[in-house]
């Protein structure tokens, strides 16, 4: 870069409030990257995943989403997951976003509590009663996905993971 580019970009910089070194793309400021969606659910980290889930059939109750370590043998068991964020249910599509522990893989599994008991429902045969979905929307017509359909390595903030529902 010639002299008189390098001097009209530093003072760019200057008047932006920003100098950045020659190497540096123009991008968000940390702080702002890390910085979570208004309405994150779960233990508060620096660590999170937006979720757009599709196909909501009311806004009545809540979407629950559970969150799972990279850990096949902890999958949809009692007491397996990490934790169980709620957010308000929208007809449509309800876009929230889930705090992760660290950059990692994990395995969600999502829910339509319509009825607010804050329990996964089944019929009297044991099939689900109410909506569900998984991270990579495998399909479940034949069963329960396995943990390897439903793993994603979040290695950032800002990712977003569409999840459909499923009604039975």
């Amino acid at each position: 870069m010639s002299l008189p580019k390098f001097r009209l970009c530093a003072f760019v910089a200057a008047l932006c409030g920003t100098i950045l070194p020659l190497s540096t793309p123009m991008a968000q400021p940390a702080t702002e990257a890390a910085r979570a969606p208004e309405g994150c659910t779960g233990p508060v980290s620096g660590n999170w995943l937006r979720l757009v889930v599709t196909g909501v059939r009311s806004s009545r109750g809540e979407i629950a989403i559970t969150v799972y370590p990279d850990d096949s043998s902890r999958f949809l068991i009692h007491n397996g997951s990490l934790y169980v964020g709620r957010t308000r249910a929208v007809a449509g599509d309800t876009v929230t976003c889930v705090f992760l522990p660290r950059p990692g893989v994990y395995g969600i599994a999502i829910y339509h509590d319509e009825n607010g008991n804050r329990k996964f429902d089944r019929t009297a045969i044991g099939l689900p009663a109410e909506a569900y979905g998984f991270s990579n929307n495998p399909p479940t017509l034949l069963g329960l996905p396995s943990f390897d359909s439903v793993r994603m390595t979040i290695h950032r903030n800002g990712l977003t993971s569409h999840i459909h529902l499923t009604y039975p």
